[in-house]
């Protein structure tokens, strides 16, 4: 079976650029699992909260991440969900305290670790789709099309602040902006695997682009790069 897995789709960028609706989108094209690396570092989060722990301590958060079981599964519906520890967590995690602190954890290498570990051991088993900050450089370096999602922050801060408020969620948009800033900020500078592009990924700029047309650009680099072209 593993001889047969030749699709490795890996896409990065910052929070806000598009990276999850369209790698589903791809995904559901693809007929190919979807993995959502950063709903994974959400539930290490939510979990972190929840029982008390700070978001400094990295010794107890990869614990968390090591004894936790986190499953991506795709509903009857298409949606896909997140369950933790056989708990269906998928929107819990979308919450804005959620939100202005998943970078802090993100940032511990015991977790990337941990977490790292679970990713690639899903792309060892299937054709996959990844999304998330470090995908290209560090969980699948060897994936056969690796794209740099990106977008200006005021059209990142935008999407964002039209999904919140569709969620019953009050932020505003300069704090969402603000906290997307800091976000960018941290993600960068971070010393375990920080945001970049990979060396041989293709950025695609998606500030004046629809879904559709961003969906259609990566499909044609895809298949581009499985000609070799």
């Amino acid at each position: 079976m593993k001889g047969l897995i030749t699709i490795r789709i890996a896409i990065d960028g910052p929070a806000g650029a598009g990276k999850s609706t369209i790698a589903k989108m791809i995904a559901e094209k693809l007929n190919i699992l979807y993995i959502d690396t950063g709903a994974m570092y959400r539930a290490i989060t939510y979990l972190a909260l929840q029982n008390d722990i700070a978001c400094t301590d990295e010794k107890a958060l990869s614990k968390l991440a090591q004894e936790s079981e986190i499953m991506l599964i795709r509903s009857c519906e298409g949606k896909q969900l997140v369950v933790c520890n056989d708990v269906d967590i998928t929107e819990e995690i979308r919450d804005p305290e959620i939100s202005n602190n998943v970078s802090l954890v993100a940032r511990h290498e015991g977790v990337r670790k941990e977490l790292v570990k679970k990713q690639q051991n899903l792309a060892r088993q299937h054709d996959v789709i990844m999304d998330g900050r470090d995908i290209g450089t560090v969980v699948l370096p060897d994936a056969e099309c690796k794209i740099y999602l990106t977008a200006s922050l005021e059209e990142r801060a935008s999407r964002r602040y039209k999904e919140i408020r569709t969620k019953g969620y009050r932020e505003s948009y300069e704090d969402i902006k603000k906290d997307l800033e800091e976000r960018d900020f941290l993600d960068k500078n971070r010393d375990v695997a920080p945001l970049r592009p990979a060396l041989d990924a293709v950025v695609l700029d998606t500030t004046n682009l629809s879904q559709e047309q961003v969906v259609s650009a990566i499909l044609k680099i895809y298949q581009q790069k499985k000609r070799g072209i």
